[in-house]
Parts: C-alpha cells; structure tokens; sequence
C-alpha cells in the first residue's frame, strides 16, 4: 500500500475569537464550532495527519492568511454541539449520533507579511481559488500551486513542498 498524498486547506477563524496567536500559545487546538456540512465533511471524510493549513483571519480588517497550521489528529465528534451553554450547540446532535465533527490543528508558523484578501483577488493565477468563488465557506481544499504562491506572498522563504506530520 502507497504512502498517501498530503492534501492543502485554508481554515477560517476570526482573529477576536481564534487566532493564530492563539495557536502558537496553545501548541495545538480542536476546530470545533464548524457548522456547515461541507466543511464538515472535509474534516471528517479528507483530512489526513499532516495536511497544511493556511490559517486565514476572516471578518477582520482586513481579512487575510496570517500563517501556517498542520492536522495533528483526525476528525472526532465535536463536543460542543452537546453544550448548551456553547454558540455552537445542535439539539439534534448527540453523542450517540453526532452530526459535527473537529480536527485538531498544531501551529506551524506565522507569516512575516500578513497577506490580505485584497491581495489574493488581485493576483491573477489565484483567480479559481476557492476562496474566491465560496467565500462563506469556514474549511476548503487549497491547491498546491495555490498554497506554494500565498505562501511565497506571504514571506515564507522556503514553502513546504509537501505535508509532513510532526515527529
């Protein structure tokens, strides 16, 4: 059996809430709250330890990739759908039959340039990003020739050219 390829994501969190400050204190951390099917699905069912992430700052000003995250664990139900106390609680999830799922995530790095949506509309060989044509949505694939260039916009001097999980 092959060695799997690693895949690329840009992962949403608003910088009030979530940042990649935050990540880089907490080492790691679940990403949980994620109520969107899509999104779902691609933690649950495509995400694989060692994908890269680029940790996108969203509802900021102004919104942008602030850096880089791995998935250090795969997909588990996410808990706060159970917390009535929590934003993010689903009655119709339980813990018998969870609808919501999280990966966690460990920090990577942060960018030397913070690279705005602004700049990543005005360059053209990301014209098909899916960031572009599905802006609500908070987990999507990045291709690698997407994730290389924002990552070189971003002042990173050696891209990853591949995933790799941490040892």
């Amino acid at each position: 059996m092959g060695e799997t390829t690693k895949k690329y994501w840009l992962m949403k969190s608003e910088p009030d809430e979530f940042s990649i400050a935050d990540l880089k204190t907490k080492k790691r951390e679940r990403w949980s709250g994620v109520r969107n099917y899509v999104a779902r699905n691609y933690m649950m069912r495509d995400m694989q330890i060692g994908d890269l992430v680029l940790f996108y700052h969203s509802n900021a000003k102004p919104s942008g990739v602030a850096g880089l995250a791995r998935i250090s664990a795969l997909a588990i139900p996410d808990e706060t759908a159970w917390d009535r106390k929590s934003g993010y609680f689903d009655a119709k999830s339980t813990p018998d039959k969870p609808r919501w799922y999280c990966v966690e995530v460990e920090y990577v790095d942060t960018f030397k340039k913070f690279t705005s949506l602004e700049e990543i509309k005005n360059t053209p060989k990301l014209k098909d990003m899916a960031l572009l044509r599905y802006s609500r949505l908070s987990v999507q694939p990045v291709t690698t020739q997407e994730f290389q260039l924002i990552c070189k916009m971003s002042g990173l001097a050696k891209p990853p050219k591949e995933a790799r999980p941490v040892t």
